[in-house]
């Protein structure tokens, strides 16, 4: 209990030092606005910026989604294929070391720059689906290989060793790569944003972009609270799902007495 209380405390302690160091050092509102005019910017203009922020969730959870699915194709393809592995893990590794601030301004102008929809699930799947192939593949490669034999044994095809050995076995690995790559999705779509430089974008980065231009600095930080609660409900929400998996598959450990 005092665990799950500590954040809280830790956070509205912070908030009250933010608002009181805001008041006693009379800092203008377009420098820093307190925590209090903040809070009334998201009330003031909530309505208006909830389209946003389900635009950028939808864009989010598109790519999140497109990522769980290459992913697992291509961690599974390149684990029964060396051929493959030397083809395709290269490309992987280059799509994610390179800078997708570098890359964003090309695939705008390859989608269309009058629709930035593909472009920022494009950008935000990039970014998102390694840490899901990385993640699956050294599952699978962690599997014992005894575990593998006795399939072999016992006369398993590849489709039987897939759903009753590998799948099972990688499950908590995928979930657990999930939660990064939910965080990285939402990081490429609001790059991507940024990126596009235009008002044909609807999702918070762009509403984030037109406060600024606007000198609306309580509204800029009531973006930046709705994009940081987006990305810690999904954590939270991916969290849960996998401790629901571990227990499970009974590899989640009971909580001690009286904590």
């Amino acid at each position: 209990m005092r665990e799950r209380l500590a954040p809280l405390l830790v956070t509205l302690l912070l908030l009250a030092l933010w608002e009181g160091l805001v008041r006693w050092l009379d800092v203008d509102p377009f420098v820093l606005p307190a925590p209090s005019a903040v809070a009334a910017a998201l009330a003031g203009k909530g309505e208006s910026l909830l389209p946003a922020f389900l635009y950028t969730l939808r864009v989010t959870w598109i790519a999140l989604g497109l990522a769980l699915a290459s992913g697992v194709a291509l961690a599974f393809l390149i684990h029964r294929s060396r051929l493959a592995e030397a083809a395709v893990l290269p490309i992987a590794v280059v799509l994610q070391v390179t800078p997708v601030v570098a890359i964003a301004p090309i695939i705008l102008i390859w989608t269309g720059v009058e629709e930035p929809a593909r472009a920022l699930v494009i950008i935000a799947w990039i970014v998102a689906f390694f840490p899901v192939l990385s993640g699956l593949l050294s599952a699978l490669k962690a599997i014992d290989p005894a575990l593998r034999d006795l399939f072999r044994l016992y006369g398993a095809g590849p489709w039987a060793t897939l759903w009753r050995l590998e799948l099972p076995a990688c499950l908590p690995a995928l979930v657990s790569s999930l939660k990064v790559a939910s965080g990285l999705a939402l990081i490429g779509a609001v790059v991507a944003e940024f990126a596009a430089g235009a008002g044909t974008s609807q999702g918070l980065a762009w509403r984030l972009i037109e406060a600024g231009n606007r000198l609306e600095v309580d509204t800029m930080f009531a973006c930046l609270v709705l994009l940081s609660g987006l990305g810690l409900a999904q954590y939270a929400l991916l969290g849960v799902l996998e401790r629901a998996v571990l227990r499970r598959r009974g590899l989640l450990r009971a909580s001690p007495q009286g904590r």
